[in-house]
């Protein structure tokens, strides 16, 4: 492990650089104040320092500055977000507070949603496009059910973008990086009518990839990737009526998540495996010898329609319609050697999703500035999903050809169709899920300092999926065959078992659920706010539709997820608003937790889908801004959690207690920080105005573990960034050189099997690299 822990060093130089920032403000003038955010938390435009809720809010110039092109990298601005990259953007997630779905059944929800410019996000896979053209990105910590209802028993994501411009406007940005990664991204906007705007945009990113495969002697690149994508909008304001019509599309082509082998598999799978310098590296590992290229290749489009118009005098009625198609096929190297050999089979998969979506959400609200302030509304929701999904098996138990005398294995024969089997199955499966809701939320100010919101939403779901597979045969004469991951009975399930003897697996569920929130804040101040939160969350039912299900086990409804949140705070302000304070405690406890349970299948991993149990999230959070002086901007958070299985359903045989109760909740770690400056400056050379920036940032990630029971350990690590800038006096160019990773310390964002399946990140390596931007 090159850096396994948070040397003092580190934080000598991280100070050092922070240090040397503000050193470079002293002479700057004495007057700065924090810059004011409104967000949309609760559907209507407030200060964020007003919304009692434990709210990040991170701008669009802070994005591109920190770097962060997508959810992936969050966390290196907002602590309480953890991240499962999986071999496919359909098998990845975000977690908050410790808390997240990680499942790859397509009848199932995540606990985390993502919402872009109103619009629900059906799975969590279309949440990793590009971030650009953002006005603002919110993450709203806890239960968020009440309003958004959908997906949020445990947090919400929200993703707002930059509207149209009365002035016409335009802008270009080009970007290099080591190791072949290279950005461009445009935009123009402007007017079109009276009272009629656009922004238009298009970006392109590729990157070849930061681990090498050395399958054949090749040596080729791979977890790269090629991005594109293009995004129109049409903003229309009168003052009466205020509508968007958004439309995009994005495609992503990349190679991508190929993991690494960090620990021995034996002398002769070592020796099969050939890598330049052995195995046993770790986290270090940065080769890889595999004759499928794991891959992820998705496309997807929306169109958005999000109106408001003044009505009633004092009122405003909103509606938000959204579609959306999503589309991830992935290839995947599931045995993670370069052949199949006597003893250990090849395991190749193939899969497709295709989700389709369309909501709508129709909304009234009073107004606002009164000291009894409402909204009501409905939202209806409906998505349809379908997955295709071949396993391809490799299995020999001899074999014809002679031992290679190099690694000692005797490679199976594929023209020897007596003792090599190729077994293989595939399943169709399709999911149709409903949900319809009504909702209110109402606050009451008694006094310019004391106010109380409560909320209710009621709540339908409804979920019907029906799979279809044949167990698995001999791809050379089509008889009945099992492997690695491939199962002899059908979908339907035996007659012996409970099952129906078909290939085909059906159910239903449906249910209904009230969930709501009450809040009280206290102003004792004009500058500060303290709330205290009750918040009831849902998370509809789910069934466990994946390649391998089986009736009747895998028929079961997964029952709806509910989760109890207490949260107390303070927003706050001092120092002539030169300095920001927000902090929270929580704990919130969620019953029925919808998890996955690992188990084998012929020696291959599978998942199963259910109800684990209680699980618990206890902790605190404080996120800290400061400008000092003008141009000098300081910021810090900390995020503290304690999440933890509280009881997993006891063995349903013998009624025994699970070994993971009181064992911590995969992708937690309990301590996450980050603590940075921002400093920008006008300067005089040689007789020409221009500004400066600096950037440095560090971001701390504590000790967590990859799945349920504590197993795959993942130690924590430091990242530490900086970049500096130059522009002309209007900031019409700029150019920025930026260092990642300036300590180079490695580390792994998923550890599966032991260490011998490692994802090593883009930003496990130190890079440098430059980006040039012009505007009109």
């Amino acid at each position: 492990m090159r850096n396994s822990t948070l040397t003092k060093s580190k934080l000598v130089r991280a100070a050092y650089l922070g240090s040397s920032v503000l050193a470079l403000g002293i002479s700057a003038p004495a007057f700065a104040q924090v810059e004011e955010i409104v967000v949309t938390a609760q559907k209507v435009e407030e200060n964020v320092q007003d919304v009692p809720i434990a709210i990040t809010a991170v701008s669009g110039d802070t994005l591109t500055a920190s770097g962060t092109t997508s959810l992936e990298n969050l966390s290196q601005l907002v602590p309480s977000v953890t991240f499962r990259k999986g071999t496919t953007n359909a098998n990845s997630a975000v977690v908050l507070r410790g808390v997240g779905t990680i499942s790859f059944s397509i009848a199932a929800e995540p606990s985390v949603s993502t919402v872009v410019d109103g619009v629900v996000l059906s799975r969590s896979g279309q949440a990793f496009a590009d971030l650009v053209e953002i006005e603002r990105l919110e993450v709203l910590r806890g239960p968020q059910g009440t309003l958004f209802g959908k997906n949020a028993s445990a947090g919400l994501i929200n993703v707002v973008s930059k509207g149209g411009t009365d002035t016409l406007e335009g802008e270009f940005t080009a970007e290099g990086f080591e190791g072949g990664e290279y950005r461009g991204r445009a935009t123009i906007s402007g007017p079109v009518a009276e009272s009629l705007t656009f922004r238009a945009n298009a970006f392109y990113g590729t990157y070849k990839g930061n681990i090498t495969n050395v399958f054949g002697g090749q040596n080729n690149k791979i977890n790269g990737y090629e991005h594109i994508g293009f995004r129109g909008l049409l903003d229309f304001d009168n003052g009466p009526a205020r509508i968007k019509i958004i439309a995009d599309y994005y495609e992503a082509d990349d190679d991508c998540c190929g993991e690494i082998t960090g620990v021995s598999r034996g002398s002769g799978l070592n020796a099969e495996l050939n890598l330049p310098l052995g195995v046993t590296q770790g986290e270090n590992q940065r080769y890889v010898n595999h004759n499928l290229v794991t891959q992820s290749l998705d496309s997807q489009f929306g169109i958005t329609v999000n109106a408001d118009f003044d009505v009633f005098t004092n009122h405003t009625f909103s509606a938000i319609y959204g579609y959306r198609n999503w589309n991830n096929e992935e290839l995947r190297e599931g045995d993670f050697l370069p052949r199949a050999i006597v003893g250990t089979p090849e395991l190749h998969d193939r899969g497709f999703v295709e989700t389709d979506q369309s909501s709508l959400e129709l909304r009234l609200a009073s107004d606002q500035s009164k000291a009894f302030k409402y909204q009501v509304g409905a939202f209806y929701w409906k998505s349809e999903n379908t997955q295709d999904f071949t396993r391809n098996v490799i299995t020999c138990s001899t074999s014809t050809l002679p031992v290679d005398p190099r690694t000692g294995a005797r490679p199976c024969n594929l023209t020897d169709t007596v003792n090599t089997l190729f077994p293989t199955a595939t399943s169709r499966s399709l999911v149709d899920i409903e949900n319809y809701a009504v909702f209110g939320q109402a606050t009451y100010d008694f006094t310019d300092r004391i106010g109380l919101t409560v909320g209710m939403r009621w709540t339908h779901d409804s979920i019907d999926y029906a799979h279809r597979r044949a167990p698995g045969v001999n791809r050379t004469n089509g008889v009945p065959t099992t492997g690695a991951g491939i199962s002899g009975a059908p979908a339907g399930g035996t007659i012996a078992s409970g099952g129906n003897g078909t290939v085909l697996s059906t159910g239903s569920s449906t249910n209904s659920n009230f969930s709501g929130k009450a809040v009280l804040t206290v102003k004792p101040t004009d500058d500060v706010m303290l709330y205290g939160s009750y918040t009831r969350g849902y998370k509809g039912p789910a069934f466990n539709v994946f390649f391998n299900h089986t009736a009747p086990t895998n028929s079961v409804p997964i029952n709806e997820e509910t989760s109890d949140s207490f949260e107390a705070g303070i927003k706050s302000q001092f120092a002539d608003n030169r300095v920001q304070v927000n902090a929270s405690v929580f704990q919130v406890t969620y019953d029925g937790f919808q998890a996955n349970n690992f188990v084998l299948l012929n020696g291959a991993v599978v998942t199963n889908l259910t109800n684990a149990g209680q699980v618990r999230s206890t902790g605190f959070e404080l996120d800290a801004l400061a400008n000092p002086v003008e141009g000098l901007d300081l910021f810090g958070s900390v995020a503290y959690a304690d999440a933890k299985v509280r009881r997993f359903n006891p063995n349903p045989l013998t009624n025994a207690p699970d070994a993971r109760n009181g064992t911590k909740l995969p992708l937690a770690p309990s301590w996450s920080w980050n603590v940075g400056a921002a400093y920008e400056t006008p300067f005089n050379m040689f007789g020409t105005d221009a500004k400066v920036y600096l950037r440095t940032s560090f971001n701390h990630v504590g000790k967590q573990f990859s799945d349920l029971g504590e197993s795959g350990p993942i130690d924590s690590y430091g990242l530490w960034n900086a970049s500096i800038g130059y522009s002309d006096a209007e900031d019409n160019w700029r150019l920025t050189f930026i260092m990642r990773n300036i300590t180079d310390e490695s580390y792994v964002l998923l550890n599966t099997s032991a260490g011998q399946r490692l994802h090593i990140p883009r930003d496990a390596d130190r890079y440098m690299g430059a980006s040039l931007r012009f505007r009109l």
